[in-house]
């Protein structure tokens, strides 16, 4: 007789019942239904008490929620795209860059070195920088000190400034002779480079005239 039978009939004996009249395999099967019910009441609790855990970890998961995970910054779409309207245009076909209502005379690359078209955006500015003279468009291999420069940066990797063109202020708006590069009498080169910013876009378009032509102005 097992421990659990003994048990069951102790506790019948001190109720002061009388023990039922059956045969010994049914008292064994009466314990066996009484410890499946036991056994059916003890899973059922702990998978309750499974199931509430699981709901505080889901609504606390870091415990007093002071410690949660920020979400993940969201990922880049490219690379910022470049205003429809640029802050100054050149036109190298009429030798001019326009800039908020005015138009400024140019002088831009000879026939051998023509300058480049695109948008451009602004890079860096300084008030004067010294360049080789075959750099600035005269032969001679003295150093030459340039005002107003700013300097213009392209998306291939290209570059390119405007810059007083100091040295020959009758070329602006007449006949191109730098080295690409664009250059403006030295008031409007000053005005210009007060006006614009880092981060300003210039559109270069146009090709200039072929020597000895008239401008489109």
């Amino acid at each position: 007789m097992s421990d659990e039978l003994t048990s069951d009939l102790r506790e019948l004996a001190a109720a002061g019942e009388a023990l039922p009249a059956l045969s010994g395999a049914e008292i064994r099967a009466r314990a066996v239904r009484r410890r499946r019910r036991r056994r059916t009441s003890m899973t059922v609790a702990g998978a309750s008490a499974a199931a509430a855990l699981a709901l505080v970890v889901a609504v606390h998961p870091g415990g007093d929620g002071s410690d949660r995970r920020p979400a993940p910054a969201a990922s880049p779409t490219g690379a910022p795209s470049l205003p429809a309207t640029p802050d100054a245009s050149v036109d190298l076909s009429r030798r001019v860059i326009s800039v908020a209502g005015r138009e400024l005379p140019l002088s831009s690359g000879a026939e051998r070195t023509p300058t480049g078209t695109g948008r451009m955006t602004v890079t860096a500015k300084e008030s004067a920088k010294t360049m080789p003279g075959s750099e600035a468009g005269i032969k001679n291999d003295y150093r030459l000190k340039v005002s107003w420069v700013i300097e213009l940066g392209a998306a291939d990797g290209t570059a390119n400034y405007i810059a007083a063109l100091s040295y020959d202020e009758k070329a602006p708006g007449h006949y191109d002779r730098t080295t690409g590069w664009i250059g403006l009498r030295p008031t409007d080169a000053k005005w210009l480079y007060e006006r614009l910013r880092l981060g300003s876009v210039i559109e270069i378009a146009g090709t200039a005239p072929t020597p000895g032509a008239p401008s489109g102005g």
